[in-house]
């Protein structure tokens, strides 16, 4: 069961939960945190995908041909960098044919916003529906820059899945881009004054490549 609210999915699963649990404990070291990004990915995924596109093509089935559904190839996997990169192979466990596009975006020191330093997309990837990943929704700041950055590259179709999000985060991207559906694991109490979520599980990053 999930809760929607408005463009917004909060997963409910008991599943979902027991891994968010484990995720956010500071005793979860890097291998056991990196799986469990994985996991979420996969699970989170299994619904953020319901309304995937299918083509239909022919096949021999033991007794006779059958006219039967298969994915449409024109689904994109696009992480933001670094963190992001932790849930592509979950992802790509249930759709392995799928493409991946990258963006990379980084915090000016002065004004504190996002800028992008590294974007590498599929040539008709405005052809394409693109599921947006980043483990962590803050202030919602580099997921704005990195949806902007994406519509203005022509792609129309856009979903961002998060594993814990700050309410500050889900009402930035909501009122910058009402259009795009967000799907999170947990929803976090706020942000502190350095804007980190609280409670939340630390840097992503750093506890998914071991460089805390």
């Amino acid at each position: 069961m999930e809760a929607y609210l408005s463009n917004l999915t909060v997963f409910n699963h008991p599943l979902i939960k027991h891994k968010v649990s484990h995720l956010c404990d500071v005793n979860t070291g890097t291998k056991e945190f990196s799986e469990l990004v994985k996991e979420l990915a996969m699970l989170m995924g299994y619904e953020t995908l319901k309304e995937l596109k299918t083509k239909d093509v022919e096949i021999q089935a033991p007794l006779q041909k059958i006219i039967t559904p298969v994915l449409a190839e024109d689904f994109t996997i696009v992480p933001i960098l670094r963190a992001g990169l932790g849930m592509v192979d979950g992802m790509l466990e249930m759709i392995p044919a799928a493409k991946v596009g990258h963006i990379g975006l980084y915090r000016n020191p002065e004004t504190l916003q996002p800028i992008e330093y590294y974007c590498k997309l599929p040539n008709d990837i405005q052809d394409r529906d693109v599921l947006l990943l980043d483990p962590m929704l803050a202030t919602g700041g580099s997921a704005v820059a990195a949806i902007d950055g994406l519509k203005r590259r022509g792609v129309k179709h856009i979903k961002l899945m998060d594993l814990i999000a700050a309410p500050e985060g889900i009402e930035a991207v909501q009122k910058a881009h009402p259009d795009v559906e967000i799907f999170v694991a947990a929803i976090d109490e706020k942000l502190n004054d350095h804007g980190y979520i609280v409670p939340g599980l630390g840097d992503a990053g750093d506890r998914i490549f071991g460089t805390k």
